[in-house]
């Protein structure tokens, strides 16, 4: 199905600050189209809405949004972005501080206090509040592990529910390590090990290494699937495999919806009612994939890239469909496509966020941590060929 190179007809110009430019602002808009339905299946979200969602639109319950449930307190939808983005900037955030490569103990050391200890906007809320206070209970995991638990950064993420609270805000670290995959999926399975386990951790890896592989001058959605194939293990890969190949058959996301649900559904542990779990759901499995990154793969295909199409066929596939639509946005956008102007600008100024300081800020630190991996590489040359280890022939 896919090829171990990248196919004619990349694009081979898009420099590195709009790439990472086009994944960080990409992530943030195709979780803002996706909070508003997320967790509906894609008939209700077209009965809901007379049809295909196909920009920005309210809460599902409209006014109501503040006691309705499930959803409330929070204020999904008017293109504010969901905890998906507020991860994502958080993780931007460690980057900036450390200005090198992340492990698990950065996460213990610089995550989690960011994430518990200063106050900052959440569109969510429409007040300020500690990030901890808005995040997902596997997120909270965090800090209830690292902050009181005390455990081992490498280990913490062991016993958590698996499920796609790692691989959503992983994008940076793809971008950080641009055009090396194998590189960004090995930094995001120490990342991610401090908040995750199992195929939720491989999730991550895998997605950061897709990024990466978007990056890659000459990039196309096939040249990303086979960089995400090559690197990924157990169910992860059977399930890019399968929804890939669904994907493949699809000549648009409205006749994708079906053939890529059916695709992932015998990988995937939460089951046909997103809402209500089924036994098995979130448990540790080598059999097993989170439903997020595969769909997002196969929707990144169906739209050959363009990222208009990428993340409404994200949006309108439903279940988690802000974090599919940020992962869809992400790989879109680290190829080069563009971000539409006026989705980023309304869900920016919906959100009382700037969407391109982090992109700015990451740009900087992927130049500063690629000149410090060419000098080490150097050093390590240097090291290894005074020992006889390069250029001897006895």
């Amino acid at each position: 199905m896919t090829t171990a190179t990248a196919p004619p007809g990349g694009d081979t110009t898009t420099p590195l600050d709009e790439r990472v430019t086009g994944a960080l602002v990409g992530a943030a808009v195709g979780d803002a189209l996706g909070g508003p339905v997320e967790g509906y299946s894609p008939e209700q979200i077209l009965e809901r809405h007379g049809g295909r969602v196909h920009g920005i639109v309210g809460p599902w319950n409209g006014d109501a949004w503040r006691t309705a449930r499930p959803l409330a307190p929070y204020h999904k939808g008017d293109g504010h972005v969901t905890d998906d983005t507020l991860m994502t900037h958080a993780l931007v955030r460690v980057y900036d501080t450390v200005r090198d490569h992340l492990d698990a103990y950065a996460v213990a050391e610089h995550l989690v206090p960011d994430l518990m200890t200063r106050t900052r906007w959440i569109p969510e809320l429409e007040a300020e509040a500690l990030p901890l206070q808005r995040v997902f209970l596997a997120e909270k995991w965090l800090a209830a592990r690292l902050h009181y638990g005390h455990v081992d950064p490498r280990e913490a993420g062991t016993g958590n529910i698996v499920n796609c609270g790692a691989a959503m805000y992983m994008a940076p670290v793809g971008l950080v390590n641009a055009a090396n995959p194998a590189a960004a999926y090995a930094e995001a399975l120490d990342v991610a090990g401090a908040h995750q386990s199992s195929y939720g951790r491989e999730a991550a890896g895998v997605l950061a290494a897709a990024v990466a592989a978007a990056c890659t001058p000459g990039a196309t959605p096939d040249s990303v699937v086979a960089a995400a194939l090559a690197l990924a293990k157990d169910g992860t890969r059977a399930a890019i495999e399968a929804v890939c190949e669904a994907a493949a058959r699809c000549s648009d996301f409205e006749s994708a919806l079906g053939p890529l649900r059916e695709a992932v559904a015998p990988y995937d542990t939460v089951g046909p009612d997103y809402r209500a779990p089924s036994l098995g759901a979130r448990r540790p499995s080598r059999l097993h994939a989170i439903e997020e990154l595969p769909v997002a793969l196969g929707m990144l295909l169906v739209s050959g890239g363009d990222f208009r199409h990428a993340v409404l066929g994200a949006v309108n596939y439903g279940r988690d469909c802000d974090s599919i639509a940020t992962m869809a946005g992400a790989l879109a956008g680290a190829l080069g496509s563009p971000v539409p102007e006026d989705w980023a600008k309304a869900v920016a100024e919906a959100s009382r966020l700037d969407l391109w300081a982090p992109a700015a800020t990451l740009t900087a630190v992927a130049r500063e941590v690629f000149a410090r991996d060419v000098r080490r590489r150097r050093a390590h040359e240097e090291a290894f060929a005074a020992i006889g280890g390069a250029g001897c022939s006895g």
